[in-house]
């Protein structure tokens, strides 16, 4: 774990939304870890590149090329397991995905940061888990979460802006730095970055799909969800605890207890309700909007020849199936636009 690495995770926790100056210092080095936001769009001229295209190159700036890799969560393992839906989930949505049947899944873990050789136990970086869900007749549809309980800006152009600021604020850049101004004007940034613990293993860590998606159930209507992924418990550990750790011990400790159980989360959807905005995802919903268990996900084996296995994978959060819609959120979209650029440069 590097120094700067430590310093950014005991910035955001005691002082998550102040003291940009300190934690602007080592955001600079580990902001990719930030995470999402790629690929599908086509990109444009090279003289006028699109924003999903813009947001890949600035992040291959800020944590390095890595042929053959994800601009963004780099670092993962792929799995295997089946998904089986609770009655009340078909209450809310008409999709096949929450017929109450078996669904065989495909995801995969990852640590947030375009780094492949990122430490598991590094602070500010959030760790996701992505899946794909196999429906009868040949179809899939995505989930795209992550640790973080809500995402640093609301839109692309935003979080390109923040990846040229970070880009502009080396040591020697003259204070303000464009990444403290940014921090200023976007105050909820720092904060959702001060919102991500270190966990001791994959399997005790919960992840938040931090955009809003409409569920439409039989009778037409329609409620707006943020999807929940819970594990059995959650446990976080300190970064001194972290640095003391191997730095694949995330993905050793995966490897481990699979082998022995089956890893056991509850998905949840987080209800909104009347008033509660759906086009923001920098800005959460109240704690105390009700949670409803759309079903258990059961993840029973790491599958043969995982790193060859992930190259293949592209997770799509505009995947959706009917009975599931996109809201107006304006971030799936442009996620999936630049996973779709990344995709296709570590294709090549």
């Amino acid at each position: 774990m590097s120094r700067d690495r430590a310093w950014v995770a005991k910035a955001a926790k005691e002082r998550p939304t102040v003291g940009l100056r300190s934690f602007a210092s080592g955001l600079a080095k580990s902001a990719a870890c930030i995470s999402l936001l790629l690929a599908t769009v086509p990109a444009v001229a090279a003289d006028n590149p699109s924003v999903p295209t813009q947001i890949v190159d600035l992040a291959n700036k800020v944590d390095g090329v890595h042929p053959g890799f994800r601009a963004f969560h780099a670092k993962g393992i792929v799995v295997e397991g089946r998904f089986k839906a609770s009655a009340e989930a078909a209450r809310l949505s008409r999709a096949t995905l929450f017929n109450g049947s078996s669904i065989p899944v495909i995801a995969r873990f990852s640590d947030g940061s375009g780094m492949p050789t990122v430490p598991d136990g590094s602070p500010a970086m959030p760790r996701g888990i992505a899946i794909r869900y196999h429906l009868p007749g040949g179809h899939d549809t995505d989930m795209v979460t992550n640790s973080f309980k809500f995402f640093p800006v609301g839109t692309g152009e935003e979080f390109r802006d923040l990846l040229q600021a970070i880009v502009a604020s080396p040591p020697s850049a003259p204070k303000p730095t464009k990444l403290e101004q940014f921090f200023a004007s976007h105050p909820n940034a720092p904060k959702a970055i001060g919102s991500l613990p270190i966990p001791d293993s994959f399997a005790d860590e919960e992840y938040h799909g931090i955009d809003a998606f409409i569920f439409v159930n039989k009778s037409g209507q329609k409620q707006a969800v943020r999807y929940v992924i819970a594990p059995r418990q959650v446990v976080h550990i300190t970064a001194e605890e972290a640095a003391k750790l191997p730095p694949n011990y995330l993905f050793d400790d995966l490897a481990k207890r699979i082998a022995q159980e089956p890893l056991v989360f509850q998905l949840k959807a987080q209800l909104a309700e009347p008033g509660d905005q759906t086009k923001d995802a920098s800005q959460p919903w109240p704690d105390d909007r009700k949670q409803v268990d759309l079903g258990v996900l059961t993840l029973t084996k790491v599958v043969p020849n995982s790193a060859e296995a992930e190259k293949k994978l592209l997770f799509l959060p505009t995947n959706l199936t009917p009975g599931i819609e996109l809201s107006d959120d304006p971030l799936p979209s442009v996620r999936a636009a630049a996973y779709g650029v990344s995709f296709g440069r570590r294709s090549q």
